[in-house]
């Protein structure tokens, strides 16, 4: 029901855009976040990297990717976007999006209903 894009290689210092479209969700009222998973932390745990309330209001971001990422969405085109800049080899993971069918956000991954597939960030020389 969403669908990421946008993840690739990129060398450190690099940005990237995501992309995450809702495709057959017939909500119309829900939060997004973003969230990833690196390689080997399967067993912990999606990290909460930043969400949005559904009207774009109560932007979180966690600390690590405080004023290098951006988020935001286009509710008329249900799509959001996580915009990457000045990224870091810490920053390879796979990144997801999600829906929380209701107005407010969270930064539990256990809060959100419906996931994408994921898609690869790769950071790195």
């Amino acid at each position: 029901q969403f669908v990421e894009s946008g993840g690739g290689l990129v060398q450190p210092g690099g940005s990237l855009r995501l992309s995450c479209v809702a495709s057959g969700f017939t909500e119309d009222k829900y939060a997004i976040g973003w969230f990833r998973q690196g390689a080997g932390k399967e067993g912990k745990g999606r990290e909460g990297i930043s969400c949005t309330h559904m009207d774009g209001s109560g932007t979180y971001y966690e600390d690590s990717v405080k004023g290098r990422f951006s988020i935001s969405r286009d509710s008329a085109k249900d799509t959001a976007f996580l915009q990457m800049n000045s990224l870091k080899p810490e920053d390879t993971a796979t990144y997801y999006c999600a829906a929380r069918r209701v107005m407010l956000s969270s930064r539990d991954e256990g809060e959100y209903d419906d996931w994408g597939q994921g898609t690869q960030v790769t950071v790195s020389s």
